[in-house]
């Protein structure tokens, strides 16, 4: 049985490992955040790290995300101390609505979630050491990195409407005629139940990320008591997911339907023609676009996300894997049937999800040769995705019997690919998880 000092001495360097780690991860983070506040500033906007500072003081635009990120650094504290961090919170709240209501200006909250996650902060650096003061500052920084990745999501779309002047959405909705025009017909089941199903289905979408919040707070509820986080969760996710995504926005700029070819378009649109009309199939071209509009369908990030939650769900309790299944479908059908997706951006997203969910579990467990070739694989599907819908679009139209079906057929390779890789190491890992309890009877 190892001594005491032997296994201090095997801590140290973890925990040296821990704070090199993490200290790297906010330097990346912060060259990050700046140039993209310098790309904001270029075209006259505010950038994410302007956005933050504003909300420590002035009205916040984010009032549920900020509580979001308090809410997954409270998962650190204990019972006492989350009653006191929330109190602080919403005492703080509570003094900038009076200062609101004398100075007869909006009332918003958010400011008090944000004020206590940077107490939290100081307090880590200057109070505590060691392990406490690792792990809270782990917690903080998941904190912040959800409400500075939502403020940075807002910048990205800023840039794409500012520096695509053109859109490619004549070649995305000739494409989609190998799959039916979901968006068209989904449209008109919209219209035909509405006013029911278009309050579900926008109630459905917009609480995404309520949902998702719900989810990680399940995975990450033994982290006060384990005094570690999870090698793998949905956050990890999600951030990457919203990061990497407006990215793709800058090579493949789509509007949607509802834009491009609805009444949401105004001057701009094609034609008015969602969902009644479908267009007719003709060579595609750019078509120029304001400068309002976020570029934000090639991927559809929302199916990304609740793709995402969906699989982060499976482990949890029926309740959980019901409303990950519920939310799932709620917001496909949402994409589609308000106009703000066309179907192959949903394939798109649902590649594009599980290659990022593949690299985040890679990372997690160990990078190794399945990793490599699945993770290759998700990215090969996804490009190839974009070159078939950039210069096969016409095709694609005219022999859906063909296209159709192998773009589903890709699309549920990788599906496949990933469910049986990740199966695999699970099973690799169950031997692992077994081993500490072998040990404890073995020295009892």
């Amino acid at each position: 049985m190892p001594s005491p000092r032997s296994q201090d001495a095997g801590v140290a360097p973890r925990r040296r490992k821990q704070v090199v780690l993490w200290t790297a991860v906010g330097v990346v983070a912060l060259a990050f955040l700046t140039a993209m506040e310098i790309a904001a500033r270029h075209y006259g906007n505010p950038g994410p790290l302007t956005t933050h500072a504003r909300e420590l003081v002035f009205t916040p635009d984010s009032g549920p995300q900020l509580y979001a990120g308090l809410a997954l650094m409270m998962v650190v504290l204990t019972w006492r101390q989350r009653f006191l961090a929330l109190g602080a919170a919403a005492g703080i709240d509570v003094v900038f609505a009076l200062v609101r209501w004398g100075a007869d200006a909006d009332q918003k909250f958010g400011n008090g979630a944000l004020w206590v996650l940077w107490g939290c902060a100081l307090f880590a650096l200057v109070k505590l050491r060691g392990r406490d003061r690792v792990l809270l500052l782990q917690g903080v920084g998941l904190g912040l990195l959800l409400v500075l990745g939502n403020q940075t999501g807002d910048t990205w779309l800023t840039i794409t409407s500012e520096t695509r002047p053109e859109v490619l959405d004549p070649y995305v909705v000739t494409a989609d005629h190998a799959l039916g025009d979901p968006s068209w017909l989904m449209g008109r089941a919209v219209e035909a139940t509405d006013p029911v199903s278009s309050h579900l289905l926008a109630a459905i979408y917009g609480q995404l990320p309520l949902a998702a919040a719900l989810v990680a707070l399940y995975q990450l509820r033994h982290v006060a008591t384990e005094r570690r986080f999870p090698s793998h969760h949905l956050v990890r996710t999600f951030l990457a997911i919203g990061l990497l995504g407006p990215a793709v926005y800058m090579i493949f700029p789509v509007v949607g339907p509802i834009f491009a070819y609805g009444a949401d378009g105004g001057q701009w649109a094609v034609a008015n023609l969602w969902p009644d009309t479908v267009p007719s199939v003709s060579t595609p071209g750019p078509i120029p676009f304001d400068e309002i509009t976020p570029r934000n369908c090639m991927p559809s990030l929302h199916t990304a996300w609740a793709l995402s939650l969906f699989l982060h769900s499976r482990n949890g309790s029926r309740l959980m894997r019901f409303a990950g299944t519920f939310w799932l479908v709620g917001t496909l059908s949402a994409t589609l049937g308000f106009g703000y997706h066309y179907g192959v951006d949903l394939v798109a997203g649902v590649v594009f999800a599980l290659t990022v969910e593949a690299a985040m579990r890679a990372l997690a467990r160990g990078w190794d040769r399945s990793a490599s070739v699945l993770i290759a694989y998700g990215a090969v599907v996804f490009v190839a995705l974009l070159l078939s819908y950039r210069f096969l679009p016409v095709e694609m139209a005219r022999y859906p019997w063909l296209f159709g079906p192998l773009l589903i057929a890709v699309m549920g390779s990788v599906i496949y690919g990933c469910w049986r890789t990740t199966k695999a190491w699970e099973r690799e890992a169950a031997p692992k998880a077994e081993q500490p309890e072998q040990t404890q009877l073995v020295t009892a």
